[in-house]
């Protein structure tokens, strides 16, 4: 059968429904369906099937989107702190002249593709493979709700340095500055007041999508203008608007867009060029080196004061290679530099690198717990104010996850008895807002073994509440927990019927379905309201 005949009479429905099918099958073995994404590329790549107009589309509005994103929850101090900065541009130089030094030396060789790079394309390759990719560890971290975690900040740090390393070496390797035009991008600035006024009258519907994509496409058209790399521009509009309190809510609403688009970016990964046994060997080769990228990123954070384990789970995140080095092989193949197969080469130490990385990230608390032992052995005495080992003191109930949900837990469980809670949330920000109307709440992380362990040897926790962002995060803790021979409840929160079942495999004592409960619960309030109001209480229903 003639596959290529097939997919061009069903035009985009092929590689839609082909992606659907292997990103479902991806999730049943237990890996990201992007990994399925992946391999999608790489079959209609197989079969011969290019991608079409609206493939690159969707792939362009995903990585722009993703941007943006990274730019509503960016905060400008942490890329201040030597651990991203610093961390970023050792590990840069460092990968640079030891990956450089060996792709070289296969030069010398003369190994197949390697003939006929020279000392300073050999620099240029390692440059490419020194970074991580920013839409797979994003994606990464959103899954797991740790966006807000210190190690998911720390990560979103060093790749936002490394963006900005980026910009550098296209503004250099085409050998034109940006435009002096350029200089009117920092009128944006000011203007920073308007675009909060208008996304606080957007309302919460259609409105406010539209105006999430005006920003963040807007940007990337301004920035290209002015010859500055567009997804920059995406970044920093996300930015500008990230202080406003419906930034939050613009992210979660634009969610679902940015995942769908993307589908289009990991698909046109597979579809760079024309698989070779030459490529496909040597982008073998370069898998095993993204584990010494690992190594170094570790050695690295630990001698910056970051705990054993707050290192550790960010360099699992980073454990792969970037999209970016995609763009600089074109750059050399564009410019003759190098030959084309090098695309297809990145391309798939690029796939096989997701594919390591996802099986990590994955079980990245498993292996710091199985292990802790070993990882403790790098980390140093002194370390960061806000990296500590939780204390809870005296309290009984703990309650993890102060979003709306877990503060009204807070809220009517502190009624109830006291000081005995606490609340513990790993977004330093929501902390100090919760300290400064008097709740006692602390910053800290629900799936950090160190922690689980501390509880259960000092302290009388009985009762903990999971009111964490999503279900991955809720079974993390719920795990730590049965590591740590946990006696007291759990009860943790779900927001689908199939979910309650999980959790309650998981550990969970009680589960309780927020949006099943909701109705219930609005009844009882209004009830509740209208008796403290000297209003008769309603007929009893025979």
């Amino acid at each position: 059968m003639d596959f290529q005949w097939v997919a061009i009479a069903l035009g985009d429905v092929a590689w839609i429904s082909l992606a659907f099918v292997l990103g479902f099958g991806s999730r049943l073995i237990g890996l990201p369906p992007l990994v399925g994404f992946l391999a999608t590329g790489f079959v209609l790549n197989y079969l011969g099937i290019t991608s079409g107009e609206m493939l690159q589309k969707l792939a362009d509005l995903g990585i722009t989107l993703l941007l943006f994103a990274v730019g509503l929850k960016l905060n400008l101090k942490m890329l201040l702190r030597p651990q991203v900065w610093a961390v970023t541009s050792i590990h840069i130089g460092l990968v640079i002249a030891i990956f450089g030094m060996g792709i070289f030396s296969l030069a010398l060789v003369g190994l197949p593709l390697f003939t006929g790079l020279d000392f300073k394309m050999a620099l240029m390759l390692a440059f490419a493979l020194s970074f991580s990719s920013t839409v797979f560890v994003v994606k990464a971290l959103e899954e797991k709700g740790e966006m807000k975690a210190l190690h998911g900040r720390i990560a979103i740090g060093i790749l936002v340095m490394q963006d900005l390393a980026a910009v550098v070496f296209l503004a250099a390797s085409t050998g034109e500055l940006p435009s002096p035009w350029a200089l009117l991008l920092f009128l944006l600035i000011p203007m920073r007041p308007l675009f909060h006024l208008l996304l606080q009258r957007t309302g919460h519907g259609e409105l406010l999508i539209l105006y999430g994509l005006v920003l963040a496409l807007g940007g990337a058209e301004l920035f290209e203008l002015g010859g500055v790399k567009d997804d920059l521009g995406a970044l920093i509009m996300g930015l500008l608007i990230s202080t406003h309190p419906k930034a939050a809510e613009m992210s979660k609403t634009m969610l679902g867009f940015k995942d769908l688009f993307l589908v289009g970016f990991f698909l046109s990964i597979g579809m760079t060029g024309q698989l070779s046994l030459e490529a496909l060997m040597i982008g073998l080769l370069l898998v095993p080196f993204v584990l010494f990228k690992s190594v170094l990123f570790y050695a690295l954070m630990t001698r910056f004061k970051l705990r054993a384990r707050t290192s550790l789970l960010a360099t699992l995140n980073l454990s792969n290679y970037s999209e970016f080095g995609l763009i600089v092989a074109a750059i050399g193949v564009s410019n003759g530099w190098i030959d084309a197969e090098w695309l297809v080469v990145i391309a798939i130490a690029l796939s096989l690198s997701f594919v390591i990385a996802a099986r990590l990230s994955s079980r990245d608390d498993t292996i710091y717990s199985s292990y802790r032992l070993f990882w403790l052995k790098f980390q140093r005495k002194e370390r960061l104010p806000d990296d500590q080992q939780l204390d809870t003191l005296n309290a009984k109930i703990a309650i993890f996850g102060m979003g709306r949900v877990g503060t009204g837990a807070y809220d009517k469980m502190r009624e109830l008895y006291g000081d005995t809670v606490v609340g513990v949330d790993f977004d330093t920000e929501r902390v100090r807002r919760h300290q400064e109307a008097r709740r006692n709440v602390m910053r800290g992380d629900p799936s950090d073994a160190d922690f689980w362990d501390n509880i259960h040897k000092d302290h009388g926790i009985e009762l903990v509440m999971l009111a964490l962002p999503n279900l991955e995060a809720n079974i993390d803790a719920l795990a730590q927990l049965r590591e740590t021979a946990f006696e007291g409840r759990v009860a943790a929160i779900a927001r689908y019927p199939d979910e309650d079942l999980l959790l309650s495999e998981a550990g969970a004592t009680c589960v309780f379905n927020i949006y099943a409960e909701a109705g219930a619960g609005f009844a009882g309030h209004i009830q509740e309201n209208l008796q403290k109001k000297g209003y008769c209480p309603l007929p009893e229903h025979d």
